[in-house]
């Protein structure tokens, strides 16, 4: 049997030994983790993670105890990015490693959103165990008031304990008030939905992910920090179109003529908001990152086109519903769809064509200068 060494692993996802306690990761040998754990302890009596931290050096030291060669190590992430604090997890995980010399690994979990990275630390060394700390709480009614009190202070649990209810409230005040209660059971039951897209779909990780390169952008002074903030100021224009379109010339025929008409009334706003986007990634492109240029190119001639034939196919699709004082008619319909699918066409065909020519260039480019 070959040589067998156990690494101790505690996992702060969130970095609360970092942000809290001022401790930096990674924490590595016993000594080390007890004074993490102490200084986190006088920063946040309260905080799951001490309970882990300690686990991870008891479970060390029985290991020890038994003759055993281990070694104990607390890895903190980012308490704000949580893609970036995956990375760095991953990062000093390697790095750990190699410098101790471990092949296997007994995890220690809060059991929360440390479990996350549970793939990550698997695809590096062999999980043998698993060890999850629940803190235990008195069954009375002072251990549910203490636990209650620990979820509304949490601003990660807070924001949906907190935030939805008082917002329900505030909207069936405020529609009360003004003798339209119904607006608020509307407006609410499609809060409620979004919100359950948004989280179904995993919306919030692009949203995230977004926001990240936004502020990349900003911080290294590159033209599209410009460019997106207009795109998002045309994409709430066309929100306010599409409204627009919706209360003038919808008349309660149905959830499909409802939907095609504000996306009707914003989709040339959504286009544009797309291209502004895209242009400013094809200035940094073409400045910074020549291989990447012919997909921001390919990229904005195919979102003209997809709106060009949206607006062509909506157009005929609602000049045959009979919609009331809607100002495309049938004839002007067919006009318009046959006009989308060719510019749709001639658009597509114009990206790929620049597409082609744009490749070779960046290739030469790179060629002549393989610093670019």
């Amino acid at each position: 049997m070959g040589f067998i060494r156990t690494l101790v692993l505690n996992i702060d996802r969130d970095d609360d030994i970092g942000f809290k306690a001022g401790v930096e990761s990674p924490v590595v040998g016993r000594a080390a983790c007890l004074d993490a754990a102490i200084l986190l302890a006088l920063a946040d009596p309260e905080d799951s993670d001490l309970n882990a931290i300690f686990q991870a050096i008891s479970t060390y030291d029985k290991l020890v105890a038994d003759g055993e060669d281990a070694e104990v190590v607390v890895i903190g992430g980012n308490h704000f990015r949580f893609i970036e604090g995956d990375r760095k997890i991953a990062r000093l995980l390697d790095e750990i490693l190699i410098e101790t010399g471990c092949n296997q690994c007994i995890l220690v979990t809060d059991g929360g959103e440390d479990e996350y990275i549970l793939p990550i630390i698997q695809s590096k060394i062999n999980i043998t165990s698993i060890q999850r700390v629940v803190v235990s709480q008195i069954p009375n009614l002072e251990g549910t008031y203490y636990i209650i009190k620990k979820l509304v202070s949490d601003p990660k649990i807070s924001k949906i304990v907190l935030v939805l209810p008082g917002l329900t409230l505030m909207l069936y005040a405020i529609s009360y008030a003004v003798n339209r209660p119904e607006i608020a059971t509307m407006v609410i039951a499609g809060c409620v939905g979004g919100y359950l897209l948004y989280k179904g779909f995993s919306l919030d990780e692009i949203v995230r992910s977004e926001v990240i390169d936004l502020k990349s952008t900003l911080y290294r002074g590159r033209f599209s920090f410009v460019t997106y903030v207009g795109g998002v100021i045309f994409a709430i224009i066309g929100v306010m179109e599409g409204t627009s379109a919706l209360t003038s010339y919808w008349d309660g025929s149905g959830i499909f003529p409802m939907a095609i008409l504000f996306l009707w009334g914003a989709i040339a706003w959504f286009t544009l908001a797309a291209i502004t986007t895209s242009l400013g990634s094809i200035i940094d492109s073409f400045l910074y990152e020549h291989e990447s240029l012919s997909r921001a190119v390919i990229f904005s001639y195919f979102i003209s086109a997809i709106g060009v034939l949206a607006f062509g196919g909506m157009s005929y699709t609602l000049s045959n519903l009979n919609l009331d004082q809607f100002p495309v008619t049938q004839d002007l319909g067919i006009t318009y769809i046959i006009q989308g699918a060719i510019g749709g066409l001639i658009c597509a065909f114009v990206g790929i064509i620049l597409q082609h020519f744009i490749s070779i260039w960046a290739h030469n480019k790179n060629e002549i200068n393989p610093s670019l």
